[in-house]
Parts: structure tokens; sequence; C-alpha cells
């Protein structure tokens, strides 16, 4: 694969800052032509760079503004295992994002929940009731000073 150059890191970090701007804005951000710069984003699309776009929700507004990071610990360490606890976090609607980590524990979770009384509600009846899990440590976010995430 070739490398990254200079112009094409710029669209990048452009449309990383607002994905639904222009083509003929970001020409002009980046100083192309806007038949240049929509070549070089069908090109970072194509090689697979550019995954897709997608809409920065404000989850405070959606009523799902507690968020915890929860490391996971299974019992057992069987792919079965893996693929069990994968399964069932999947299909939690609270979990947002799910790794597979090395260290002392398996998985890093973020999972964000409207308060607290809902946390504990995942943390006991979801979480703490599958059979693979063997340890659960509970990280609250306090504040996000950066969150480069879209």
């Amino acid at each position: 694969m070739q490398p990254i150059d200079q112009k094409s890191e710029e669209i990048l970090r452009e449309l990383e800052r607002d994905g639904r701007i222009s083509n003929l804005e970001l020409a002009e951000r980046v100083s192309l032509s806007p038949s240049a710069c929509l070549r070089r984003v069908q090109e970072l699309e194509k090689r697979g760079v550019i995954k897709g776009y997608r809409a920065v929700l404000d989850r405070n507004a959606l009523g799902a503004g507690f968020v915890v990071y929860i490391g996971v610990g299974l019992s057992d360490h069987s792919k079965a295992s893996q693929e069990a606890f994968e399964r069932s976090v999947s299909l939690a609607p609270e979990v947002r994002e799910c790794h597979n980590i090395t260290g002392t524990i398996e998985y890093l979770l973020r999972v964000e929940c409207a308060d607290l009384p809902a946390y504990k509600r995942f943390h006991s009846d979801h979480l703490g009731a599958l059979p693979q899990v063997a340890k659960i440590t509970s990280y609250v976010v306090m504040g996000s000073p950066k969150d480069a995430r879209a």
C-alpha cells in the first residue's frame, strides 16, 4: 500500500473535523482544485482509509451521558467463552465499544447509560449475569477534555 502524502493527510484532518464539509470548501481549505480534491477523497475511500461518515451525537441530549469504562476479566480463556461474551455484549445497547485487549483482563468496554442507577442495573442484570465474567472493574468518566472519536 502506498503511503499517504501530506496533501491527503490535510484532507483527512479536515474530514475528521467535519465529515459533512462540501467538496468545494474542502478543496479550498487544502488548496486544491475541486476536481483534484474529489479524486483524492474517492481514492482514500476506495483504499479503505476513509471507512465511512457518521453523525456525532450528544449522548447527554439523548439521556445517556453517564459514561463508564469497564475492565472485564473472563473466568475461562477459551475461544468459545470469548465468542459467547462478545455475542452478549454486542446485543447490549449500553455497550458502545468493546475491545479485546492484552494484560490482566481480556476486555475493555465503553458503556453509556442514563445515570448511576441505570449503570447499576446494567452491571448487575447484564454483565454480572454472564457466566463467562469473573472480574468487573468500573471507571466512571468524570470529564473528557479530549475526545476525538467520531
